[in-house]
């Protein structure tokens, strides 16, 4: 069973950065997409920033110009570098690779980032 492990969440205040980092436990071929979601408390879970098997990115607009993803698909790694934290930046955030060779995706367990005023 493939799992996703993420690191480098914790405490920044307002304006400094974090980066997130995501790692398999084995590669996993055929990745189509990889991406970062958050959850806040009592909220639906919502896409950050993805990346696709060639290199394109997404980002929501809210973060635009202050996170980026990058990915290796070779040692399904996925990172985001979040730059000017916000407050409203704070949520559990989880990265996910989508695998089109077996037909499904898997998530990582989550990390949370709290960002202080």
């Amino acid at each position: 069973q493939v799992e996703l492990v993420e690191s480098g969440g914790g405490l920044a205040r307002a304006g400094e950065s974090l980066r997130l980092s995501c790692a398999a436990s084995e590669v996993i071929a055929g990745i189509h997409q990889m991406a970062w979601y958050f959850q806040a408390p009592g909220g639906d879970r919502e896409l950050v920033a993805s990346i696709s098997g060639g290199g394109t990115t997404n980002y929501r607009d809210s973060v635009k110009g202050r996170f980026t993803i990058s990915g290796d698909t070779a040692k399904s790694t996925v990172s985001l570098q979040m730059d000017n934290l916000k407050v409203e930046d704070t949520s559990v955030y989880y990265c996910y690779v989508y695998s089109w060779k077996y037909g499904r995706g898997y998530w990582g367990e989550g990390t949370l980032v709290t960002v202080s005023p």
